[in-house]
Formats: structure tokens, sequence, C-alpha cells
């Protein structure tokens, strides 16, 4: 009788002990861990498989069980739950990432993602995007998510649709802690890559993404240009900016890989 008493007075005290140590937890960082989703396999991908924007898809083919354990954090995370600029680092990185799953789907066989389209309909429209416990298309990811919602032209220098025309995949996963910053980098990198935009006379070429979603940059190509790109470009739109004419060039769709 007397161990049985010993036993519950140390089970007692052990309760209080475990008590006293879940109080002493900040709520705020308790609530952080439950909230932002965790990029770091993604991460460790990102930086073994891209390069220069050129991606090793067979290098995420053997580790694609990897890269699904981190699809499983777009169906589960409460999105509603993260500041603002975590649900826009969120929503990039899940259409990335969904991307690059789709491209796995049918490699090595695939030359472009436009190849893993249906009769009818293109690879976008495709319902395979586990997010927020339903499953959507990569348009809506794109379209009826980031664009609207969040109305930032910069957010098309991010987005990656695995083809050579597009602007680069970054090889980390987007933050909200310094998303500004990665957005700037990306649409900077792009804005000034003469092989993807260029000033030739009078005529600034530029890619079709300006055409396509010509709204999302106010129909002023030349002013997006002047905030933007780097000397000597700057002064020399500046300079004529008014007689230089934009004209748009082929898209690239053959993937971005090896």
């Amino acid at each position: 009788m007397r161990s049985k008493q010993i036993r519950q007075i140390e089970f007692i005290g052990i309760g209080l002990i475990m008590g006293l140590l879940f109080l002493s937890v900040p709520k705020d960082a308790a609530a952080e861990n439950t909230q932002n989703p965790d990029h770091g396999i993604y991460a460790e991908l990102l930086a073994m498989y891209v390069q220069n924007g050129v991606v090793n898809y067979a290098g995420f083919k053997k580790d694609e069980k990897k890269l699904d354990r981190y699809l499983e954090i777009f169906e589960f995370t409460d999105v509603h739950k993260l500041s603002r600029d975590e649900q826009m680092a969120f929503y990039i990185n899940a259409y990335n990432a969904w991307t690059i799953k789709l491209i796995l789907s049918g490699y090595p066989e695939v030359e472009s993602i436009k190849d893993l389209g249906g009769f009818f309909s293109g690879p976008w429209k495709k319902k395979f995007v586990r997010l927020n416990g339903s499953i959507v298309t990569l348009d809506h990811v794109e379209h009826e998510i980031l664009r609207p919602t969040y109305k930032d032209p910069r957010i098309h220098f991010a987005v990656n649709c695995a083809s050579k025309g597009c602007p680069p995949l970054i090889a980390e996963p987007y933050d909200g802690i310094r998303l500004d910053e990665q957005l700037d980098r990306s649409t900077r990198a792009f804005i000034n890559d003469p092989k993807k935009n260029y000033l030739a006379g009078d005529q600034l070429y530029v890619t079709s993404i300006f055409k396509w979603f010509s709204e999302d940059f106010n129909d002023d190509v030349i002013g997006f240009f002047i905030k933007y790109a780097d000397e000597p470009l700057k002064k020399q739109i500046q300079a004529r900016q008014d007689q230089i004419k934009v004209k748009y060039l082929d898209y690239d769709w053959s993937l971005n890989g090896h």
C-alpha cells in the first residue's frame, strides 16, 4: 500500500513538471511551428538538382519519394493561418513543385511540358495538384489564386513552366521572410538577361509573357523595364522611350532540363 501511494505521488509530481514545462513554451513560438510549412526537403532537392535554371529531372526522379513527402505539405497545411507573404510563397512553391512532379510523370520521354496535355486541353488544366484538401489545376493556382489575390507582376518571374523560355527556376524555395527580395532578384535577373529580352535600336524585344499578361503590367512594358532594368539598359530605354516599339519574341517550350 505504501509503495502504491509513493508511485501515485511520483506520477502527480511528473504531471506537474510536464505542465510547467508546457506553460513555459512561448505561445508565439508554438504557433509559428504549427503555422509555417517546412520547405527543408524542397530546399535540399533544389540545391542538388537545379543549377543556373537547368533542372536535373533524372535526379528528381531518383528522389521522387522525397518530393512526394514535400508535396504532402500543400495538401494538409491550413494556408489561412499563414501571413500574406507566407501564403504567396506557399502558392509559388506549390506551383513549381507540382510542375516538377508533372514532368516526372512522363520523364524521360517528355521533351516539353506540352507533351503532357490531354487531347483537348493543355497540361495546365489537368486536375492533379493536391492543395488545401482539394485537387486543382496549375491554372487554378496561377490564375485563380496567385494573380488575382496578390496582384504582383513579379509572380510571372517566380512561377516556372518547366520550359527554356520561362523565367528560370531558382535553386531555393520562396520564403515569406525574404519574399520581396527573392521576387525582385528573380525579376531583375530575367529582365536583364539579353537572351530573353534586349534592345536593338528602337525595338525592345521582350518575352511573350508581357503580351499574354499585359494587364498585370498595366499595359506598360517600357515602364516595367525602366523600373527593373540595370544600367546601361535602363538609361538607353529612358533616353528614347517615346520612340521605342515593343516586339514579342517566340516562346521556347522545350524542357528546361539537361
